[in-house]
């Protein structure tokens, strides 16, 4: 099984061949959202993150923009920065060239003599970059190529019955295949986790799991909150789920039954091939965009209630096992899962028909979020890492 995609310096495969914008901070954020608007093709976000940041906190949004500019699907990145951030530019480029080799362009507008002079230079670049992007062909590649990000948000019952065991089958056939799957949302594995360690590949990776989970939980805890105030969510409990636990064996689905190779932190880059786990939060912006900034090409995501959530680098597909929430959110969801509920189709149905899905969406087919323009973003705070 194959899909199309575009080779990369760094041997990477991409499934998009964006230019990446990137605001080094808040404050550089509108200068890039203006070179993006004056440039047909060229991707950017809204970066809330970047200054007045501890240094804990300035680390992950670090790890997260350059795992964005290093993820697969980008050709090229423009990096802006306003000039007295903590994010310096050079701190940035820095973890950026650990990652990555590719085309790269810099600009400081308080150097550059301001807004104008930046967008006008911004533009610049960014035309001379989409113009070298423009020449590569795509090529024919094995699915091994591709890792994938699961996400479950807006979950109901129909999430544990039927979307999340529809995306396990894809996971233990992209497994199969020589692909890398990600099982994120720390906070839900929390009461599922002994299941999981169970499926550990050794010792090393079933500690590193319980303390992913015990770090969380800890955290909230010195500061005198637990995570059972907010999880569920008001939402999760109007779809019928009662307590975090029964959330988690939902959630747990969607690593489908392979071993799990290994666990890393958030927004690391993620090598390993077959099943793995990152340590993102519950939060679905700021989980996928770890997903994304560890190498993520595609993110499938379940929802019961229904979400428009998408990703400006990776295409997100949005699935549901909830036949009314599919009739209601057409424009928001890709695949209705539901068959399995109302016995008309097998998990392992689901499962082909989720592959067949991936390797579309891999080989340019956008997703319902990619046609909405959905690029809302978020990046974890270090209080999981005290």
């Amino acid at each position: 099984m194959t899909f199309w995609g575009y080779k990369r310096p760094d041997g990477k495969v991409g499934v998009r061949n964006h230019i990446l914008i990137l605001p080094a901070s808040v404050c550089a954020s509108d200068t890039t959202r203006i070179i993006a608007s004056q440039v047909n093709g060229v991707i950017t976000f809204n970066n809330q993150n970047g200054c007045s940041q501890v240094p804990k906190d300035l680390q992950l949004t670090l790890d997260v923009m350059s795992g964005f500019a290093a993820n697969p699907n980008i050709y090229g990145t423009v990096v802006v920065s306003l000039g007295c951030e903590n994010a310096q530019m050079d701190l940035l480029v820095g973890e950026i060239n650990k990652r990555t080799n590719k085309p790269l362009k810099q600009l400081i507008i308080q150097e550059e003599g301001g807004t104008l002079k930046t967008i006008e230079r911004g533009v610049r670049y960014a035309k001379e970059m989409l113009a070298e992007a423009s020449l590569l062909q795509k090529e024919e590649f094995p699915m091994s190529e591709l890792i994938i990000g699961t996400e479950c948000g807006g979950s109901d019952t129909t999430s544990g019955l039927a979307a999340n065991p529809a995306i396990g089958s894809l996971s233990d056939k992209m497994v199969g295949l020589g692909g890398t799957v990600i099982l994120s949302e720390t906070t839900e594995l929390i009461g599922a986790e002994h299941i999981l360690a169970k499926r550990a590949k050794d010792e090393e990776v079933k500690e590193k799991l319980y303390k992913i989970i015990e770090r969380y939980e800890q955290s909230l805890e010195l500061v005198g909150e637990k995570v059972r105030d907010g999880n569920p969510s008001p939402g999760n409990k109007a779809g019928g789920l009662t307590t975090l636990e029964e959330k988690s064996l939902g959630c747990v689905h969607k690593g489908g039954t392979t071993t799990i190779n290994e666990v890393y932190d958030y927004a690391k880059d993620v090598i390993k091939k077959g099943l793995v786990i990152m340590d993102t939060p519950g939060n679905d912006p700021s989980s996928i965009a770890g997903m994304v900034a560890g190498g993520a090409q595609v993110v499938v995501f379940s929802t019961g209630r229904g979400t428009p959530t998408g990703n400006p680098i990776a295409p997100v597909i949005k699935i549901t096992g909830n036949r009314e929430t599919f009739k209601k959110m057409k424009d928001n969801i890709d695949t209705d899962c539901s068959g399995f509920i109302y016995g008309e189709k097998t998990l392992d149905e689901l499962g082909e028909i989720l592959l067949e899905e991936v390797q579309e969406v891999a080989s340019g087919k956008q997703t319902k979020a990619e046609q909405l323009g959905y690029i809302e973003l978020g990046i974890m705070r270090a209080a999981n890492y005290v």
